[in-house]
């Protein structure tokens, strides 16, 4: 009975909308009237800008991770005979953040995507994944500053990570590892419609290399 407490809790933290109380606090709007219609951080950077875009992307990833650290009021699950699943439970309270995020009870169940949370998620459970998917979302998003596809990348690389270059031996969280994958891709099938299209838009990052570059095509 205190599990099913402690993950519908999760569930309440991941459902907190970070980006469409920002929208309606300092703007008077709600960002799923805008943009792609969702309520993420990236809507959120093309509608209201890099500021307001990165605190809702920082506040989302802190609910997958506050949402881990709710295993710590679980302490039966500390001994050491409890490991897999400790990180089982770890998991699930990840995961009903992360569904809470996509459907918010306190915002109509129409919320974002769930990246941030999965990689607030991650980074509570397995720290050096996280920092190495993260550098392969910012190596994207530097190269291409598709943000979509700088989430879809990361996340199929994830499971590589975790199958093949650390080689985690929980079972529970290789198992995981490929479901993030599928989920993203799954959650991102209007981007890699639009991707394939050529219509995908850019975030409003990086716009000084990408005017540089052009000054320097209209040299040559």
């Amino acid at each position: 009975m205190k599990e099913v407490i402690i993950i519908l809790l999760a569930y309440l933290i991941g459902s907190l909308p970070t980006a469409v109380w920002v929208s309606r606090y300092f703007f008077n709007i709600d960002i799923r009237e805008y943009g792609s219609g969702n309520a993420g951080a990236t809507n959120t950077f093309r509608i209201l800008g890099k500021k307001w875009g990165a605190l809702v992307m920082v506040v989302d990833m802190l609910k997958g991770l506050l949402a881990v650290k709710l295993v710590w009021l679980l302490p039966y699950y500390f001994s050491l005979d409890h490991e897999v699943a400790r990180y089982s439970m770890q998991i699930g309270l990840g995961m009903a953040a992360v569904i809470g995020h996509i459907y918010p009870i306190w915002a109509d169940f129409r919320g974002g995507k769930g990246v941030a949370t999965l990689f607030g998620l991650v980074l509570g459970i397995s720290p050096w994944s996280a920092l190495c998917c993260s550098g392969v979302f910012l190596l994207v998003l530097y190269l291409t500053r598709f943000v979509s596809l700088s989430s879809i990348l990361a996340s199929v690389a994830f499971p590589v990570f975790i199958l093949v270059i650390f080689n985690v031996d929980n079972q529970a969280y290789r198992i995981f590892a490929v479901a993030v994958a599928l989920l993203v891709i799954l959650t991102h099938q209007k981007n890699i419609g639009r991707l394939i299209r050529g219509n995908e838009s850019k975030v409003p990052i990086l716009k000084y290399r990408d005017r540089r570059k052009q000054r320097r095509s209209g040299a040559k």
